[in-house]
């Protein structure tokens, strides 16, 4: 199978799932195509027979009869229209989580160029399913019934017939071809804006106070053009094309309409079948002028598919993994080597250390050494090249996602919260979570009393990443939320990069606390206070190791530094000092 049917496989099951609905909207547009034949079928009656024998009773009883096959035809194209809907709505449903679980999987890969393409892809697929453009595929197998009758009526109009849906037709493939490069650029110049766009707003105080704010606007500004230019390319050459299949079909109705008289003048057809004709001409066009009007909709869900099933097929769906035995907290680090995609280098070599339950490790190193990277391989969010993490001997990948989780208190570098209120952010958004937990949390951190000062207190809404609060609050909200349910292993990226003495003071107690109830501590910090509860530390540069030991005497003899204030690594020695802990 090639990669391309892979890629297309998800979303085709849960199409396939849907199946009967879609036959039942094909049904349902079968009697619809039937009951167009009403019109002209009453006004041949009208012509042919009613108005020759200038009877009312007949009149009567084809107009009431024409009355009803018109409601039955408005109900039926109101049933598809909401089985339409439905389909749509189902195949959102079914594929939003998964969509959402890749998309986050790309952002942890740091991939390029995706950004919340696969949401606004799922939309688009859905808004196609929901709306009009699928009435023009189901109803295109009826333009050749439709053809046939007018045959039937006069094979010369039934010629002039074929030639004009021919030409319709080929307006809609050179729509297709003359559209398919520009939008395919302006999709690309979409995605690549809408990825800045969430870069600006992120980084707005940047852009603010350096000055950037023009120059990035500018970049933008080029961006989102380019889009607009290929966009307005791809519109003004599928809108002039639909134009001209609209004013065909207008014509072709009038031709047909004029060689009929001519042929009811030479008394070859009836004056009945020459308001028939051009009304199932009309009829039998309407497809063809409606695919040529959804085709730049049909090409952006055929490319929504593509990608999304591109997305979904390289993050595969995780299969549920039997539950283990609650672990204690052992940390185990066997030669783990971590190399970035793209990348020649690794960025971390041969890692090899283990905690205890109960037990902390400090990670110490200059800038570049690899110590958030170690980090991020510790808590399962950087793929490993070689080597293995294990908690109680089991791997991340092992446990189901949010049960690893739950393991784990990770306090990165760069903190992140969500909008919602300050206990969603602690409880880690779980439902119906237990506010005693929640206060405890808070209370082990040092951040309740500042919690309690908010207008609304634990239910005061955040804001994006925790705008109403200042950096440090930030800190110790994330604290918090890494304390939360007790977790058996910590990670802990500079916890006290923009805290104060009191917050410092806190962030010591939470890893005595958490040490003391058997939870295993990984601290990563260049500041040797947030080290004073640790046992051993473990030196990294370059991606190696380079000591590690008991804590007061690998901060002596590596770092040159008394065991307090502002450690400055010395140059790495000449061999790595393994200094085993007692």
């Amino acid at each position: 199978m090639s990669a391309q049917k892979q890629s297309r496989g998800e979303i085709a099951a849960v199409l396939l799932a849907s199946r009967a609905a879609f036959a039942s909207t094909a049904l349902f547009s079968c009697l619809v195509n039937i009951l167009m034949l009403t019109g002209p079928l009453f006004m041949l009656q009208v012509y042919d027979r009613v108005l020759t024998s200038g009877s009312v009773p007949t009149l009567v009883a084809l107009t009431g009869i024409v009355m009803a096959l018109y409601a039955y035809y408005g109900f039926l194209e109101y049933l598809r229209a909401r089985i339409l809907v439905r389909i749509g709505r189902r195949v959102e449903e079914k594929l939003r989580d998964r969509v959402f679980d890749s998309m986050a999987e790309h952002s942890l890969r740091r991939t390029q160029g995706i950004g919340g393409q696969p949401i606004n892809d799922l939309a688009t697929i859905r808004q196609f399913l929901s709306g009009q453009g699928p009435f023009a595929f189901l109803d295109m197998p009826w333009v050749p019934i439709y053809l046939l009758v007018i045959f039937l009526m006069h094979w010369v109009l039934g010629v002039a017939a074929v030639i004009a849906a021919v030409v319709i037709f080929i307006l809609a493939v050179w729509s297709e071809k003359a559209t398919r490069g520009p939008l395919a650029e302006a999709n690309s110049a979409i995605v690549k804006s809408s990825i800045m766009t969430d870069e600006s707003r992120r980084n707005s105080e940047a852009l603010h106070s350096l000055g950037m704010r023009g120059a990035i606007r500018k970049k933008w500004s080029d961006m989102q053009q380019l889009a607009l230019d290929h966009q307005t390319i791809a519109n003004d050459v599928g809108g002039s094309l639909s134009a001209a299949s609209r004013v065909l079909r207008l014509m072709v109705q009038s031709g047909i309409l004029a060689l009929g008289a001519y042929l009811a003048l030479q008394h070859e057809i009836s004056a009945g079948a020459v308001i028939a004709a051009s009304i199932i001409m009309g009829r039998a066009l309407a497809p063809v002028e409606q695919a040529v009007a959804s085709w730049q909709q049909f090409l952006g869900f055929r490319k929504a598919i593509e990608r999304l099933g591109i997305i979904l097929a390289s993050v595969p769906a995780v299969a549920h993994r039997m539950k283990l035995p609650a672990p204690s907290g052992k940390l185990e680090v066997e030669n783990l080597i971590v190399q970035m995609a793209g990348t020649e280098k690794p960025v971390l070599h041969g890692i090899t250390f283990s905690v205890e339950p109960g037990k902390g490790i400090g990670i110490i190193g200059p800038t570049g050494a690899g110590k958030s990277t170690l980090a991020r391989a510790l808590v399962g969010v950087m793929p490993i090249t070689r080597g293995t993490v294990r908690l109680d001997g089991a791997t991340h990948d092992q446990r189901d996602i949010d049960e690893a989780g739950k393991l784990i208190g990770y306090l990165p570098q760069d903190i992140q919260l969500f909008d919602g209120t300050a206990a969603q952010n602690i409880a880690r958004f779980e439902v119906g979570a237990d506010p005693t937990k929640i206060v405890q949390a808070a209370q082990l951190a040092n951040v309740h009393d500042l919690i309690m000062r908010l207008p609304m207190g634990y239910d005061t809404p955040l804001g994006e990443n925790g705008a109403r609060l200042s950096a440090g609050q930030r800190q110790r909200v994330a604290l918090a939320r890494c304390l939360y349910g007790d977790p058996v292993l910590f990670v802990l990226d500079e916890p006290n990069s923009n805290l104060d003495a009191e917050g410092e003071a806190a962030l010591d107690r939470a890893i005595r606390v958490s040490m003391e109830r058997g939870a295993s501590v990984v601290v990563i910090a260049h500041r040797p206070s947030a080290l004073a509860s640790i046992q051993q530390i473990l030196v990294l540069s370059e991606g190696r190791t380079v000591a590690l030991g008991p804590r007061d005497e690998i901060l002596k003899r590596v770092l040159n530094r008394p065991t307090t204030g502002e450690a400055r690594p010395a140059p790495p020695p000449a061999k790595p000092t393994l200094i085993q802990a007692h």
